[in-house]
């Protein structure tokens, strides 16, 4: 194989993909990986997010629920530098981040994936992740090198495609994937730059059962030892994959506990979550029956 030849190869560059985690580990003694403290957002007038604190654990998954308009979005846009905020800390491993721009967050180990797809549609599998790759590489165009000659990153790129469990679409255009194919690309190469943190913003939207539940087993692989936050509405990949909750209202983390105790929180199921989970039972029991 590929990476098998490669080994053979001296490893100047081969591991600089994992600046992100070689940044988290040399933050030292960080508690966090991610910690909010009194995060405020407004726009105009209104205020979005009002004093959202949370502290994550590095090498936890943890999801971001709540109503639509409670702020998930700006919360996620705030921690990766898209927004800036009107007060308050965002620390990345013990580091302040807040009025950092979105390249600079990346390069501290932190990436992020979007609601929609956002892929090169006319190149490959392979194509979109060697780009991804070579960005996080710090490789800059040169009309003198020749991109086969790039081994470190064709290497990853082959590797982040293997963990995907994409090698049998190397060499399809983007384009031409399906849906949940599209997705599981958009999250290599969210992952292929090896950062440490990870925020993927509704993973699943879109998708059918099975499709859901094979690709809650994708994010799980592909993220083993990463940090994870991931806004997400489907209280069975909520609890089938976060390690923790955190339920948003109206810009305040109204509860932030294991999926267990966020289940049972009177207050959670008075503002949010008795609701959702009895709307998505109704709507599995409507499935079932015109089944039958």
């Amino acid at each position: 194989s590929r990476r098998k030849r490669s080994s053979a190869r001296s490893s100047g560059g081969k591991r600089r993909y994992e600046s992100g985690d070689m940044k988290a580990a040399a933050a030292g003694g960080a508690k966090f990986a991610v910690e909010l403290r009194d995060v405020r957002k407004s726009f105009g007038k209104t205020e979005i997010i009002r004093g959202a604190n949370l502290a994550v654990h590095p090498g936890e998954r943890v999801a971001i629920i709540g109503p639509n308009g409670a702020g998930k979005s700006t919360l996620f846009n705030l921690i990766s530098g898209r927004f800036g905020s009107s007060s308050g800390d965002i620390l990345l491993h013990g580091q302040k981040i807040d009025g950092l721009k979105p390249y600079e967050i990346t390069r501290l180990g932190l990436a992020r994936s979007f609601q929609v797809s956002n892929l090169f549609t006319r190149l490959s599998v392979f194509e979109n992740l060697r780009c991804a790759v070579l960005w996080s590489l710090g490789y800059k165009y040169a009309f003198w090198k020749f991109l086969a000659d790039l081994h470190d990153a064709n290497d990853r790129a082959e590797e982040v495609m293997e963990m995907l469990k994409l090698e049998k679409r190397r060499d399809v255009l983007a384009m031409n994937l399906t849906y949940a194919e599209q997705r599981a690309l958009e999250i290599g190469i969210t992952i292929a730059g090896g950062a440490g943190v990870i925020l993927l913003d509704e993973p699943t939207a879109g998708m059918s059962r099975s499709e859901t539940a094979r690709f809650v087993n994708l994010i799980r692989e592909v993220t083993a030892g990463k940090t994870l936050l991931t806004v997400e509405h489907d209280m069975g990949v909520v609890f089938g994959l976060a390690d923790k909750i955190a339920v948003l209202v109206y810009g305040e983390v109204i509860a932030f506990d294991t999926p267990e105790r966020v289940r049972a929180n009177e207050r959670v199921q008075e503002a949010y979550l008795g609701s959702v989970l009895a709307e998505q039972q109704a709507e599995a029991a409507q499935a079932r029956a015109a089944g039958h």
